[in-house]
């Protein structure tokens, strides 16, 4: 009874660990870039580094089907059941969008009820070719509240060329069962091509050909079930119309009525390709999979730093702040507590004293104590006093000159020439920094070009020139010649590199 117990429970963990596998199995791993095609490379890497919101779309695999079934011919002579069979090859454009190329064969007969015996319909046999190319529409894909489909619903619509070859029952037949090839006309009836593209076409019998072509519009709905990752089974009802309109399929035009094809099959669907290359085809692959097990848990997003409220900005959060009211700036001990060095009960940022001695307290409200001043201290503030600070050097350096590009990124040899004049001058004026400054501001590449020609110029002054890098201010997307990079010897500080605006916009050249 125990280890009944045993195996119940072990059954039920499992069946939970496989529900919650289920749910976070996202269709493959966004890691891998083996299953990434080489044109979209740059877009992969790009994703992996936080670069670019969405990943790149993986190779998958195409779809190899086989199907059997019942047909009909839906005309004016009554149908017998016919039989169809097709072979056809799928490929995924997206998660919900996939195309189809397929071959059909299909035979079917009818024979006329006793209305139709007296208006003269015949008994007739129908073979049909037909080549056929859709587009498929899956309907189940997308969900946000489960993960992969288990199965695909799809509509499709798409076009055919049909070949086929009519017989009709004829006393005078010469064909097996006493049937004649329907050449577009019977004894009595008027000659039709219309919707034909030729009837000049197939084996010759009695010195014409027995093959009419035509167009056709395919419009159908199917559903399948998924075995495992290679195989599924489904179900598919496809009708074929002649386009625009052919009404001899049975031999017998009725009116305005055109004749037309229904297809029930039954498929077996396998998907074909290399696994370790390529993913199975996106229809089976919910695209919001990855989204929901990154909000499950995230192993690519950058998390952003956790910010805890410090009302007083003194750097001990509030929860821990014995004195959330400090003064801004005021230097505060680990419990936020406004630090008093000399323990004189003025707080160090009230405190214009912050180390008088013990001997000279009580202490007044700026902290400074009752001891006199010394005579050597008074001389020292005369002096300060009476001090004067040195005029600010200014930057001697001339004018410098502009750097020219020719429509790319990088420093032809003239450029590079008058870096090296530009680096002597600076090397001559030690006290001058050099604002280096691009263009281009109208649009996201432009800015993204600006950036990588300043970029450029700071590089070859540094790594080529010997110029430290701090004294090279970054200043990028100016309104003004997107082609040219202007020096400026200044004094001022700035920041030397800045991070791309728009690495996804990297010029190739």
């Amino acid at each position: 009874m125990t280890s009944k117990k045993f195996l119940l429970m072990m059954a039920l963990v499992l069946g939970i660990r496989s529900a919650a596998t289920a749910q976070t199995d996202w269709g493959w791993d966004w890691k891998d870039s083996s299953k990434i095609a080489v044109k979209d490379m740059p877009q992969h890497n790009e994703f992996l580094n936080n670069q670019f919101p969405y990943p790149a779309k993986p190779r998958n695999q195409w779809e190899l089907g086989f199907g059997l079934g019942p047909s009909y011919i839906i005309g004016d002579v009554r149908s017998k059941l016919g039989f169809t069979g097709t072979v056809s090859m799928r490929k995924a454009l997206g998660h919900v969008f996939s195309i189809r190329g397929s071959l059909t064969g299909a035979k079917n007969a009818g024979s006329p009820s006793d209305y139709g015996i007296a208006i003269g319909q015949v008994a007739y046999k129908n073979d049909a070719y037909i080549l056929g190319a859709d587009v498929i529409a899956s309907l189940n894909t997308s969900s946000y509240y489960r993960g992969n489909p288990k199965s695909n619903i799809y509509v499709l619509a798409g076009y055919s060329l049909i070949g086929t070859r009519v017989l009709y029952k004829d006393p005078a037949g010469l064909q097996p069962d006493g049937y004649s090839v329907f050449y577009g006309q019977r004894p009595g009836q008027a000659n039709t091509t219309n919707g034909l593209i030729t009837t000049l076409f197939g084996n010759t019998v009695n010195g014409r050909k027995s093959l009419a072509l035509m167009h056709g519009l395919n419009l159908g709905a199917g559903f399948a079930y998924k075995i495992n990752e290679k195989f599924n089974l489904g179900f598919e009802q496809k009708f074929v119309f002649t386009v625009p309109g052919y009404d001899y399929l049975d031999a017998w035009q009725g009116g305005n009525s055109n004749d037309f094809f229904s297809f029930s099959t039954i498929r077996l669907n396998v998907n074909i390709g290399n696994s370790d290359r390529k993913v199975q085809p996106l229809w089976w692959i919910n695209p919001n999979n990855y989204v929901y097990s990154e909000l499950n848990s995230p192993k690519h997003m950058k998390m952003p730093k956790v910010v805890l409220p410090d009302a007083d900005k003194d750097g001990v959060t509030d929860q821990f702040d014995l004195e959330p009211n400090t003064p801004a700036g005021a230097p505060v001990d680990s419990h936020g507590v406004s630090k008093d060095t000399d323990g004189d009960g003025v707080p160090d940022y009230r405190d214009k004293e912050l180390l008088t001695p013990q001997k000279c307290f009580p202490v007044n409200n700026d902290g400074i104590g009752t001891c006199p001043e010394p005579p050597c201290c008074k001389e020292i503030k005369d002096m300060l006093a009476n001090y004067r600070p040195v005029d600010k050097v200014e930057c001697a350096i001339g004018s410098l000159p502009s750097v020219q590009f020719k429509g790319n990124t990088k420093l032809t040899k003239d450029a590079q020439a008058v870096l090296a004049a530009a680096a002597a001058q600076l090397k001559a004026n030690p006290t001058c920094n050099v604002k280096v400054i691009g263009y281009g501001a109208s649009s996201k590449s432009a800015q993204q070009q600006s950036w990588e020609r300043v970029n450029a110029v700071i590089k070859y002054l540094v790594e080529k020139q010997g110029i430290a890098e701090s004294r090279l201010l970054f200043v990028y997307a100016q309104d003004g010649d997107a082609n040219t990079v202007d020096l400026q010897g200044t004094t001022e500080q700035g920041q030397n590199s800045v991070p791309a605006p728009h690495p996804n916009l990297k010029s190739k050249g």
